[in-house]
């Protein structure tokens, strides 16, 4: 029987589920595979018989795994990947419904939505670009819900949900316990986390559960000292001049009298100046630290109503950068000319009040979430990408002679202050009567608002010392208006509100005692909401301009009102959702069909067809042309908004268990069409400055998820998990043909194959003690980077910029890339390529002891030491390597008091 207990404790850590110890008629007992309930229809029930493909991963699998923030948790998820730039900074996709990544620098302004929504509980989080980093302590399950899940969890939920779901007060029993964990990285500095929590019943019908945690994760990257010539930053005349419109006289002959010249004795003689960082040399200057509490209060009015209010409040903060230069030697080196700090602070209040009336459970839940983001970046790598280069860091033309013309330090910074507030309420009924029929029906509303101030340092400040800019306009902006810093060269000062008001329901039939039929339906509204100015745009002037059409308002704006009309009347331009006020509203109804038969008591067979959608985005330069009007960008004029772009799915699959309990599987084959695919959109060499959303095309997706438990014995566990994925995008917008990847080719960020398999073997030991051994084995594919086929452009950049190329793999996609109007260094035609993130395979590695109160591990995560691509950062114009923790050996202890 001990050994039934044994492996009772391991399988949750492994699997959707957990066992239990089945007792026959001779007595013996055999471990068996038990479901845990999900919330994933808005109501709880097992994970086996929800009619949709469900992933979750309970408390104990993610303590038991050394699970503790958002990576860790998505490396398990083979359906599940993640794009971004570090802690705090990454977005979710799900099923390869992906396109290109976030501007970071940009994406409180830029708008577009998610496509993956993220809770906490109840309360929806997702942020673009900057998904809530949440410290997973005292959590009770991870659950993901694939495909769209947009009739229960709205706009967002195009691609999936992803929730986390905490610990509640238990009204029971005193219960407490504590986590501490040390860890060195290889090459890295030493790592240390602290956890905490208590579960006190104060009285028979009040409750309290507190948790605390405080993690310090040493960095493993370095800022090396620059040394051009040697794979270190050099700057380039051929490339600020070529971005630039050729304004420079003989960029080549610039180039050849840099530093790396031997003739060349000081910075000073050098046509072009090279960056310095001789002061922010660092080694391992990625550090991370996560700090929160979570405080939950339960309150029981009676044997049908209660009450939970609960509240986080985390904070995060990161220092310098979580990718290497690949121009550079090694895998952990880059070279940074600016500090780069980021801090960003939350508070999470959540609130739920759950009863019963007559036949209808009643649920009432609703949220506050107040965050607070600091970031502080270097923007060096703009000088290689703006349209306006050479006029902010060179001194040319006029009076200068065309010997005398020289590239002044290209060192650039760029300084964030966003505040983000959202407060939804949920009302919701669910029919309890022993009925053939369930209904699921209820009202939403949310409000969110986005305030942002950027601050960009763009300019040499030896060539304009005193810039002191001003916003243009006043409405919806957070700041006084300017003058702002000397250095400052260009501000964006904008406040984004989304508003949305939805009517949800499911209705649940069974047909016969094993076959159940489910319609669900939501209608939604949503006012969007964009104001604020730069210091070259009204932006709220601009965009209400556009929803009154008013001539006088369209040329006030800088804009030729006869052209703006005959591009509206040409269809290039829509504004039909764009209300006179300036606020972009739409409203529409998704469905929901399903069909499930229950084979027998162990096996659920189900189909389903679902819609998702994310909204139109408004830009703030809607309407205007490109700075470009040569080529591709000829007549090319910046959407007002981009529009809805929709998700429809069909999925089979199928739930069940075998061989008398100890094999699970559960799988899922999916075929997905996207329409109007939103993709952001980031081009201040040919376009706009401002980042700007744009819809691609169609894709489709086909694939297959599946995760396999088999309990091999009383003491070993062994859980699997696998996506296989083929994306392929259908229809190219004709103005994105020659620049994003062409139709037949791949989405970017998901690879065809990815998998992991963990297993855990238990033993006995003295004294009631039992250890284990836990291992697992994680495996990622080959992914493409971004839609736009711009890596030989970034790589032949490279080349001029550091005297070496980055090594990295290429598709060739294009014979002709028509992202760019000009010729590469050899005067030959651009190809049309994307990176290619490598595959890569991680193997964790842990053993143990423990009693069922304490516990210790000694543990190697990342046992190869592999360096995986997660992602390749081409957001400066040249690429950086976005990499994981290189191998990492480390000790947890912790006790249980029950």
């Amino acid at each position: 029987m001990r050994k039934t207990q044994l492996s009772c404790a391991i399988l949750a850590a492994l699997a959707s589920g957990s066992v239990y110890a089945q007792q026959t008629n001779d007595n013996n007992s055999g471990a068996k595979i038990e479901t845990i309930e999900v919330t994933a229809t808005k109501r709880a029930e097992s994970i086996q018989d929800v009619p949709v493909a469900v992933t979750a991963l309970n408390g104990e699998a993610l303590e038991n795994m050394g699970i503790d923030n958002f990576q860790d948790y998505v490396e398990f998820l083979p359906n599940v990947t993640f794009q971004g730039t570090g802690p705090g900074q990454n977005e979710i996709y799900i099923r390869g419904a992906a396109t290109t990544q976030s501007n970071i620098m940009l994406s409180s302004v830029q708008a577009l939505q998610p496509s993956v929504a993220f809770y906490v509980d109840e309360q929806p989080v997702s942020m673009a670009g900057r998904n809530l980093d949440v410290y997973a302590t005292d959590i009770q399950r991870v659950e993901v819900l694939p495909g769209p899940q947009g009739t229960l969890f709205g706009a967002s939920s195009q691609a999936g949900t992803v929730r986390l779901i905490t610990n509640k007060p238990q009204h029971d029993a005193f219960s407490a316990g504590a986590d501490s964990n040390i860890s060195f990285t290889k090459g890295g500095d030493m790592s240390n986390a602290v956890e905490a929590y208590f579960n006190m019943p104060i009285t028979d019908d009040l409750a309290v559960r507190v948790a605390a945690y405080n993690d310090q994760q040493g960095g493993w990257i370095d800022n090396v000292l620059n040394q051009p010539g040697e794979g270190g930053y050099i700057s380039s005349a051929q490339v600020i001049s070529r971005i630039s419109g050729g304004v420079l006289a003989d960029p080549v002959g610039m180039d050849a009298n840099r530093i790396t010249n031997p003739n060349i004795n000081s910075p000073e003689d050098a046509a072009v100046v090279s960056p310095r960082n001789d002061a922010l040399v660092e080694d391992n200057f990625n550090d991370a630290s996560y700090a929160g509490a979570r405080f939950g209060l339960s309150y029981m009015f009676n044997d049908d109503w209660d009450l939970l209010v609960q509240h986080t409040q985390q904070t995060l903060e990161t220092e310098g950068v979580f990718a290497y230069d690949p121009n550079l030697e090694g895998e952990s080196s880059t070279n940074r000319f600016q500090p780069e700090e980021n801090t960003d602070e939350f508070g999470l209040t959540t609130w739920t009040v759950e009863g019963r009336l007559e036949k209808l459970d009643v649920v009432y839940t609703g949220g506050y979430l107040d965050r607070e983001i600091d970031t502080l970046a270097d923007y060096t790598g703009y000088t290689n990408g703006g349209l306006f280069s050479a006029y902010y860091v060179c001194n040319y033309g006029g009076s200068v002679a065309a010997e005398d013309e020289r590239c002044l330090d290209p060192t650039k910074y760029y300084r964030e202050d966003t505040t983000s507030t959202r407060s939804t309420h949920e009302l919701r009924f669910n029919t309890t009567m022993d009925t053939p029929w369930r209904v699921t029906a209820g009202l939403f509303y949310d409000d969110q608002e986005v305030a942002t101030v950027g601050q960009f340092n763009i300019a040499s400040t030896e060539k304009f010392p005193a810039m002191a800019r001003t916003l243009v306009g006043s409405e919806g902006i957070n700041s006084n208006g300017g003058p702002f810093p000397a250095d400052v060269s260009f501000i964006n000062d904008i406040t984004h509100t989304i508003e949305q008001i939805a009517v949800f329901g499911q209705l649940e039939y069974d047909i016969t005692e094993d076959l159940t039929a489910s319609f669900g339906a939501r209608w939604y509204q949503i006012d969007d909401e964009y104001k604020g100015s730069t210091s070259t745009v009204d932006v709220s002037r601009r965009i209400r301009a556009f929803g009154t059409l008013d001539e006088s308002e369209l040329a006030a704006v800088g804009l030729d009102p006869v052209a703006v009309n005959a591009a509206i009347d040409s269809g290039q331009l829509i504004v039909d959702d764009l209300k006179p006020d300036g606020v972009l509203s739409v409203d529409d109804t998704i469905f929901k069909f399903s069909l499930d038969y229950k084979v027998n008591d162990d096996i659920l067979v189900f189909g389903n067809y679902s819609e998702g959608f994310r909204p139109p985005v408004t830009n703030r330069v809607g309407g205007g042309l490109a700075s470009n009007q040569s080529g591709k960008f000829e007549n090319f004029r910046i959407p007002v908004y981009s529009t809805t772009d929709t998700l429809d799915n069909y999925e089979l699959g199928i739930k069940g268990d075998f061989l008398d309990g100890i094999l699970r599987v559960n799988a899922t084959a999916y075929y997905s069409e996207i329409t109007d695919l939103q993709t952001s959109r980031f081009d201040p060499t040919n376009i706009s400055f401002l980042v700007f959303t744009d819809n691609v095309g169609d894709a489709e997706i086909k694939g297959m998820d599946a995760d396999i438990t088999w309990l091999a014995t009383d003491d070993l566990v062994i859980n699997a998990a696998f996506s296989l994925l083929d994306t392929e995008l259908t229809r190219i917008n004709s103005e994105l043909a020659g620049i994003s990847a062409g139709v037949g080719a791949q989405l970017p960020y998901s690879a065809s194959f990815s998998g992991n398999v963990n297993a855990r073997y238990f033993f006995e030991m003295k004294e009631g003690r039992r250890g284990y051994v836990n291992g697992s084995v994680s495996y990622t594919g080959d992914r493409l980077a971004g839609m736009v086929m711009d890596a030989y452009v970034m790589e032949d950049a490279t080349q001029l910029i550091y005297g070496t190329g980055s090594g990295l793999t290429i598709e060739d996609e294009a014979a002709v890339y028509e992202g760019v109007t000009y010729a590469d260094s050899q005067g030959e035609t651009f190809r049309g390529g994307r990176y290619v993130q490598d595959s890569y395979v991680i193997a964790n590695l842990a053993v143990g002891v423990t009693n069922d109160v304490w516990k210790a591990e000694l543990y190697v995560d990342n046992v190869f030491d592999e360096n995986a691509v997660l992602n390749i950062d081409t957001q400066q114009f040249t690429p950086k390597v976005v990499t994981n923790r290189p191998r990492t050996i480390g000790v947890r202890l912790s006790y249980d008091y029950y």
